[in-house]
């Protein structure tokens, strides 16, 4: 568990282009994910031109860590694949948590900006890059070298578990 451990949010990154074999790495990893019925409904746009992360940082007042990220991975999940369309939701969200465990375990930064089911984030996004009717644009993972390497804090709360009954 010491990788879940080590992950944290990182919204500063320097000015050094991640390598495309890492990026590949991590959409392998997000394609690892377990997904309902094993439909794997996802789908990826890599941005990495600075005018397109410029734009993104500005469709809501929390993406602005993507207009100095090295990439960013625009997860997609696909109606046409999902075989039960109330869970895809949830496969994505494994998909990103795959993308975020694999960026720490390469020494990357990498912050989640959710989009969905924020319709005017979403709208914008699908129209800025031209995204098919039949794909929902669900975040937006920033990816870069770290600024620096901050502190990890364990969030692990007692108080919050229950055995048996509530």
């Amino acid at each position: 568990m010491s990788l879940i451990f080590k992950r944290r949010s990182v919204r500063k990154f320097t000015d050094e282009k991640v390598p495309d074999e890492l990026i590949e790495n991590l959409l392998k990893a997000g394609m690892q994910a377990p997904s309902s019925c094993n439909s794997q409904p996802w789908e990826f746009i890599v941005v990495s031109k600075s005018e397109d992360k410029k734009a993104i940082s500005r469709m809501h007042r929390f993406a602005k860590p993507a207009a100095n990220a090295s990439h960013l991975i625009i997860t997609l999940g696909n109606l046409n694949e999902a075989k039960v369309i109330g869970m895809i939701e949830q496969d994505l969200g494994a998909c990103n948590e795959n993308i975020l465990l694999q960026a720490t375990h390469e020494g990357l930064g990498a912050v989640w900006l959710g989009f969905h089911p924020i319709e005017d984030r979403t709208l914008k996004l699908k129209e800025y890059l031209e995204i098919p009717d039949y794909c929902i644009p669900f975040s937006v993972i920033c990816v870069g070298w770290p600024a620096s390497q901050g502190e990890v804090r364990l969030r692990y709360d007692e108080s919050k578990v229950h055995f048996d009954r509530y």
